[in-house]
């Protein structure tokens, strides 16, 4: 390709900034992210802006390299026919290449009255409205969902002297080893929090001030904050791009759109083969510089690799003192292993202040990211094509 090449990043995330930040390697790449927000949210730490032990922001310059243009705007539709995006405030950008990573957030939730009563915890401004709610609230809160943001939100309000019910729906932390599980379970136990797990645990309704769980029981609520399910922005929906049920752009292993070899997808709203990974900073950087990767091989006439990615495991914190390392196989599986109490809480914090370090080293010196492989992941994707042809 001739001239300069002009590479629009629609979504200013963990994947996002990094694939940004490492399509610089070229001289003739003009890069321009486009982000509804002027400052990088890091959204490992939205249970802290719950709590108010981090404000969960960083400033773009901190992270982002200086030939990229930052626009604050959010897109409205990709228009894949004439290689442009259509922004909010109504004007357009043109690109040669398109990276999206528009990320995720909270789940629209089907339970009656979830909508309408409960605070989710999926975005900066969801946070933001739960800490003021909190502010004036009494002692006593519901968390619903059993995740790492559940696990982390319930964890750091208890350490706060609140009441604190954390309903499962089924498992208490469904991705630990049940070695780590227990872990879990006895700081959660420790800090004073009701753990309500098992078939009499999911909650079938959210009024006001309860919520109504399957065992019948109901329980006084003053507020019920929701960490359950998993959504992303409906853009490539909207945009005639072609999505998974989850509306998660579908893409080969190079990450590269299966409608138009010239949109690639990074971060939570990647779906390649049908196969996405599992949530995460760790996933998310990663993930963004594949796609970085994928769009300069195309630059440069060279075929892009199909995605390698390992894994080591998940990190979470309990409160500001404790926390737990589960440590899995590169599969991602995870296995017996954990690191648990104040070393764990210590490598938490390591793990997002270094998260914030790698991009801004590929900002320094873009291309500088490595990442573990995993060599199995072609057998899932071979599995899951042979499923897809019976």
């Amino acid at each position: 390709m001739a001239g300069n090449i002009d590479v629009v990043v629609v979504g200013g995330g963990y994947a996002g900034v990094l694939a940004a930040n490492r399509l610089t390697q070229r001289a003739d790449v003009t890069v321009t992210l486009v982000n509804p927000r002027p400052r990088f949210v890091e959204r490992i730490r939205l249970h802290q802006l719950v709590g108010g032990s981090d404000d969960a922001v960083v400033d773009y310059p901190e992270i982002l390299g200086e030939r990229i243009r930052l626009v604050v705007d959010s897109v409205a539709r990709i228009n894949a026919g004439r290689r442009s995006v259509s922004l909010e405030s109504g004007g357009t950008i043109g690109y040669d290449y398109l990276i999206y990573a528009v990320g995720s957030g909270s789940a629209e939730p089907s339970v009656p009255g979830a909508a309408e009563f409960a605070y989710p915890l999926g975005t900066f401004e969801e946070a933001q409205r739960l800490r003021q709610v909190l502010d004036t609230a009494p002692a006593a809160v519901t968390v619903v969902g059993s995740g790492p943001t559940g696990i982390e939100t319930a964890a750091e309000l208890a350490e706060q002297g609140r009441k604190v019910t954390l309903v499962c729906g089924q498992v208490l932390g469904p991705y630990l080893h049940p070695r780590g599980r227990r872990s879990v379970a006895q700081r959660l136990a420790k800090l004073g929090v009701t753990v309500l797990d098992g078939p009499d645990a999911t909650v079938t309704e959210v009024m006001s001030d309860a919520v109504r769980l399957s065992g019948g029981h109901t329980l006084r609520s003053p507020v019920t904050i929701w960490t359950a399910g998993f959504g992303v922005p409906d853009l490539a929906v909207r945009s005639g791009l072609t999505t998974d049920t989850l509306g998660r752009l579908l893409t080969d292993e190079t990450l590269t759109s299966l409608d138009d070899d010239h949109i690639v997808a990074a971060g939570d709203s990647a779906s390649p083969s049908n196969l996405p990974f599992r949530m995460s900073c760790q996933s998310a950087t990663r993930i963004g510089g594949h796609a970085a990767d994928t769009v300069l091989n195309r630059i440069a006439g060279a075929r892009p690799e199909p995605i390698n990615l390992g894994f080591s495991g998940q990190c979470i914190s309990l409160g500001r003192r404790a926390g737990i390392f589960q440590f899995a196989a590169k599969d991602d599986t995870a296995i017996k292993f954990y690191l648990g109490g104040g070393p764990a809480a210590k490598l938490k914090e390591f793990v997002c202040k270094h998260s914030l370090r790698h991009l801004a080293d590929e900002a320094h010196k873009p291309g500088s990211l490595t990442w573990v492989k995993d060599d199995t992941r072609q057998e899932l994707v071979r599995a899951e094509h042979s499923l897809t042809l019976r």
